[in-house]
């Protein structure tokens, strides 16, 4: 009985295994379109969010700012930038191309240094600032 219980759970693994590499096809264009518009649609509303909570806070400020303390000048608030009416994107279709690929080219050989050039110091790079560097925060 063991031995079936460990076959059926190695078969049910290995089903989903299978269903979890399948590849879905590639998205119609309407579908992109549709993609996009709704990127769109989400990034506006962020944008309006964004502007709500920049009217709030200025709001706070401009309240704090009309009662400094003594020997303190008031706070400017900077304005807020409105984001507008929404505007769907505009979508141009690209046609298909019949035309093969170029194919690659082999780059140039660098010529080698010959013994008799003037030896350089060998410094060694420094790695990629990007890699040290902590992700942004969203």
């Amino acid at each position: 009985m063991k031995r079936i219980t460990q076959v059926t759970i190695v078969f049910c693994l290995s089903l989903i295994i299978c269903f979890a590499n399948a590849k879905l096809p590639a998205p119609n264009p309407e579908a992109k379109e549709a993609a996009a518009l709704a990127a769109a649609k989400t990034a506006h509303g962020n944008k309006v969010a964004d502007y709500q909570l920049c009217m709030a806070q200025d709001k706070v400020a401009r309240t704090y700012a009309t009662r400094p303390k003594a020997g303190e000048k008031p706070v400017e608030v900077p304005a807020c930038k409105d984001p507008g009416k929404f505007e769907p994107p505009v979508v141009v279709a690209v046609a298909p191309s019949t035309a093969p690929a170029p194919a690659a080219t082999a780059a140039p050989v660098a010529p080698q240094a010959t013994p008799q050039a003037a030896p350089q110091a060998a410094t060694p790079t420094p790695p990629a600032a990007t890699s040290a560097a902590a992700p942004a925060k969203k």
